[in-house]
């Protein structure tokens, strides 16, 4: 017998391997998950780098370290990197910050006394919106003060075009004109951008309230926090009803709905045409969050106002990249005022746009591929004795809302969620896939979901009783489907059986 393509990541190793860019982490045992939601010392001595939105980056500890020394900083303030001047100026007007030294750097520095709750509440501020300081970036300029003496090597696009294919290539991919697309240095960032310019010209016409429909990204929910002080959540999409007559009371306040097609981690689709009858009946923007869908699964111009994608995920690929994308529908009015949403985007780094224009050109050949791996793979879920429940696009309560939006047979959201006849830690703790946090990758990534996203919850009994009142299994396993051999996935998962 053919031995197994998969072998164990130790934890702490990058996801990809010997990627100093990576956005994920190898986390092989759920006590390593445990361990990191708890930041338990071992676990940080394993852990350099992950997610960069949660972790800081060792080049940007490193460049820390640096501006301290260049500029005479005390220990009693932390520097902080952002992405821009603009950020700078974002955070230090929410959060009171003045910096007492003049800092003259191409990008955004704040100093924030040490041993602060303002402290935690900027770094966490900064972790919802997406404000992060390039790594590449990081890299190139202790390159350029000789702190670091080589620098990574990976295929980039040239210079000169990587924009104009970043952006050509999701222009045709939305059908879209290219003026409609913004880029962002984060996924999240898109979504604030667009939630913040939502809220400037909404309160204009009295509608300051914002509609969350499903379970939203942990950080969207946050973002929605931070800028509307009312906002109500309809955890349900299939009881569009109860929505409806809400709406019927309080439509004329509601300056946006959000929601994600499908939803993540669960895979529900609302009866999007429904949806958006509703949000015309009632002159309510749709805020999309495409990423899961993506461009190539789901035809979603006839419904979105405004689209937001974490490039970072199946547009990258390779889960080295953080960047988003802001999409403007040119058949919404909203379109026409684009500037009240890109003008709170920064920039990425060159090199992140760069190294994304070079990957983004298969981003349809990887997704149909996944596609179809996903199919093989929920059908061989669908008859293993060791699986309790399984959550895919097409399952039975949601599929048909999502058939109505496929662009073609093979259009499958490469995301599949289960929970299994087994114990999880036994399950988890077996599978020789890359385990960590992300999504969207060539290579076949696990995550247990509830654990790494919602660990406050899975900790504490009212925790509990709301993972179950809005029907989230603590012991989910998301599998984000990777393109290998569809043999090889199956006789990895064979192993559960042993």
């Amino acid at each position: 017998m053919k031995e197994s393509i998969f072998n164990f990541i130790p934890c702490g190793q990058t996801l990809p391997l010997n990627n100093i860019h990576a956005v994920s982490v190898s986390m092989p045992f759920l006590q390593d998950v445990i361990d990191y939601e708890e930041q338990t010392p071992q676990i940080l001595e394993k852990i350099k780098s992950a997610y960069p939105r949660f972790v800081t980056h060792p080049y940007l500890k490193l460049l820390a370290s640096h501006l301290k020394e260049k500029y005479k900083i005390c220990d009693a303030y932390e520097v902080v990197l952002l992405s821009s001047q603009k950020a700078v100026e974002v955070v230090s007007n929410k959060y009171f910050i003045h910096n007492k030294i003049e800092i003259n750097e191409p990008f955004g520095v704040i100093l924030v006394q040490n041993g602060t709750t303002q402290l935690n509440k900027v770094l966490k501020f900064i972790q919802h919106v997406g404000y992060n300081l390039s790594s590449r970036l990081a890299e190139d300029y202790l390159f350029e003060v000789e702190i670091l003496k080589e620098k990574h090597q990976e295929a980039l696009e040239y210079k000169t075009l990587a924009k104009e294919i970043l952006i050509s290539n999701l222009a045709i991919a939305y059908n879209q004109p290219t003026k409609n697309i913004c880029l962002t240095p984060s996924g999240m960032n898109a979504v604030y951008c667009a939630l913040r310019g939502l809220k400037t010209i909404q309160n204009q016409n009295g509608k300051n309230k914002l509609i969350q429909l499903g379970w939203l990204y942990l950080d969207t929910m946050n973002i929605v926090e931070h800028y509307f002080e009312e906002n109500k959540i309809f955890y349900d999409i299939t009881d569009l009803d109860l929505l409806e007559d809400y709406l019927k009371i309080n439509g004329h306040t509601i300056s946006a709905i959000v929601t994600e097609i499908p939803t993540n981690p669960l895979l529900q689709t609302v009866d999007l045409p429904r949806l958006k009858n509703l949000c015309l009946k009632y002159n309510i923007v749709l805020v999309i969050d495409a990423t899961f869908a993506t461009p190539f699964n789901l035809d979603l111009k006839p419904y979105a106002d405004i689209y937001v994608e974490s490039l970072t995920k199946f547009a990258c690929g390779n889960a080295d990249v953080l960047m988003g994308a802001i999409i403007l529908n040119e058949n919404s009015k909203i379109s026409m005022i684009s500037q009240e949403f890109f003008k709170h985007a920064d920039e990425p780094y060159i090199k992140d746009i760069q190294r994304l224009a070079y990957e983004i050109k298969n981003y349809k050949n990887r997704i149909k591929t996944i596609s179809k791996n996903t199919k093989a793979l929920v059908e061989y879920f669908q008859k293993a004795s060791f699986i309790d429940e399984i959550f895919y696009c097409l399952s039975p309560k949601y599929a048909s809302n999502y058939k109505k939006l496929m662009i073609d047979e093979n259009s499958l959201t490469g995301i599949i969620s289960v929970t299994f006849k087994k114990d999880f830690k036994e399950v988890y703790d077996k599978l020789n896939f890359a385990k960590g946090p992300s999504l969207g990758t060539e290579f076949t990534l696990l995550m247990p979901y509830t654990y790494l996203a919602h660990y406050d919850l899975v900790t504490s009994q009212t925790g509990n009783k709301f993972l179950k009142e809005i029907g989230l299994p603590i012991n989910l396993l998301r599998i984000s489907v990777g393109i290998e051999n569809i043999e090889d996935i199956i006789k990895e998962f064979e192993k559960i059986n042993i």
